[in-house]
């Protein structure tokens, strides 16, 4: 039974208690109000998508940039021995060493990118970036390529970190 009208509501009496109902420009309103906090804005599901797919874009990113500089070492080592520490690089070891070092790079690029055990890969591509990164600081100290490679360093620890990852063949 309804008591009368007020401007904002009405109201009801149940079992002696008067019970306030919501006058319908209220009740479209609340709807509203609930059906935009249950659907995402456009930002808010391109920050969704971004936050699931930037593990894989970064996995996938790190490795092109292992395959890179590993297919650069493979076709022309003797580029890349003034890099390799304690070994004098006009040296038959720093061209194995070389060559050994881009067969890894393309190895991890290759597990990067195809998704085969991406954590591990990326942990191991961790370690080695870290060795550069060291060997770089001590022989030329801080430099952009030094810090360049800080960066990339900092990429795969991430990746190594990241459980969350899309497009992997083997975790």
């Amino acid at each position: 039974m309804t008591v009368g009208r007020s401007a904002p509501a009405a109201r009801r009496v149940n079992a002696g208690r008067t019970v306030r109902r919501p006058a319908a420009g209220q009740l479209r309103a609340a709807s509203a109000r609930t059906q935009a906090a249950a659907e995402p804005s456009l930002l808010g599901r391109a920050a969704g998508i971004a936050a699931e797919w930037s593990p894989t874009a970064g996995r996938i990113l790190l490795g092109l940039v292992l395959a890179w500089f590993g297919y650069h070492e493979l076709v022309q080592p003797s580029l890349w021995t003034g890099y390799v520490p304690l070994v004098h690089s006009a040296s038959s070891v720093a061209i194995v060493l070389v060559l050994a070092h881009g067969w890894l790079l393309l190895v991890l690029a290759v597990a990067l990118i195809a998704g085969t055990v991406p954590r591990a890969a990326a942990g191991i591509a961790a370690l080695l970036l870290l060795q550069i990164v060291v060997s770089l600081t001590i022989s030329a100290g801080l430099s952009d390529l030094t810090l360049r490679d800080v960066g990339v360093l900092g990429l795969a620890v991430c990746i190594a970190g990241s459980k969350e990852q899309r497009l992997i063949l083997a975790s």
